[in-house]
């Protein structure tokens, strides 16, 4: 897939769990979405869903708040920009084959769950990229593996947490 394809493709399948799992879904549709590009309802309450895709293993989140920051920097600016009501759908396609009707593998964080998680990876040194799962073979953090919290993981159980720990 393309750029646009994985996109799109993230969208439309982080849209329908959420839909699967009995909740209201509104779709923002166009260029440039602010800060989210979904809305889940459940009653009175709502979140706002900004939907990252991916077909080679990691989200890179933080990349453009780098420059002249340490990585925990750039993560906490990230964060920062960021509402209270607002979590990240991260869809991994590596690995999926449609001809073997698998589905891509989706984990939900708020952005302070994601920024502390890219602080601690590479062994404490941080990262502008969130990997599914990486062991190190170079440099400072080699030998040194890291992988998404499984807690992460789309469900029920973790969608209701989330209702419950966002503002």
């Amino acid at each position: 897939m393309n750029t646009h394809q994985v996109s799109v493709a993230a969208e439309s399948f982080t849209a329908t769990l959420f839909a699967w799992a009995g909740f209201d879904v509104s779709v923002q549709y166009g260029a440039n979405q602010p800060e989210y590009d979904l809305v889940v309802v459940s009653g009175e309450r709502m979140l706002k869903v900004s939907v990252k895709g991916s077909q080679d293993g990691g989200w890179g989140l933080t990349q453009s708040f780098k420059k002249n920051r340490s990585y925990s920097e750039a993560a906490d600016e990230w964060i920062r920009r960021h509402t209270g009501k607002t979590i990240v759908s991260l869809v991994q396609f590596k690995n999926v084959e449609i001809e073997n009707d698998e589905m891509p593998r989706v984990y939900l964080a708020t952005p302070q769950e994601i920024g502390d998680y890219m602080k601690k990876v590479r062994g404490g040194l941080g990262n502008t990229i969130v990997r599914e799962k990486h062991i190190w073979k170079a440099g400072e953090a080699k030998g040194q593996e890291d992988a998404i919290p499984i807690e992460w993981k789309f469900s029920k159980e973790r969608i209701k947490n989330l209702f419950e720990m966002v503002v």
